[in-house]
């Protein structure tokens, strides 16, 4: 990982959007997730700080503009340090996804 970029499938296991990185692969490859309003279908495309994600999962879309990135997994704290929550539509609650 360079310090200024992280792949999406990492970034969205790393901030805790799914449970599991091959879920996150999954995702990314559905075509149900965003960077800066363009649909991506690879899981190796690239995030950098101040980029906004949109994921579509579980009857909800979730805007996330990304504030960093950590090289392991950690607490939902250290999660929710690297996202900041710009929208979020439907009724389930962020720690229920994955």
């Amino acid at each position: 990982m360079e310090g200024d970029r992280q792949r999406i499938d990492k970034w969205l296991w790393h901030a805790r959007v799914v449970r599991t990185r091959p879920a996150a692969a999954g995702l990314a490859t559905s075509g149900r997730v965003r960077i800066n309003g363009q649909r991506i279908d690879g899981a190796g495309r690239a995030v950098r700080p101040g980029d906004v994600v949109t994921v579509a999962l579980d009857g909800c879309v979730r805007v996330l503009k990304v504030a960093g990135f950590v090289e392991r997994r950690g607490s939902a704290e250290v999660a929710r340090a690297l996202y900041e929550e710009l929208d979020m539509s439907g009724k389930r609650s962020p720690s229920r996804f994955g």
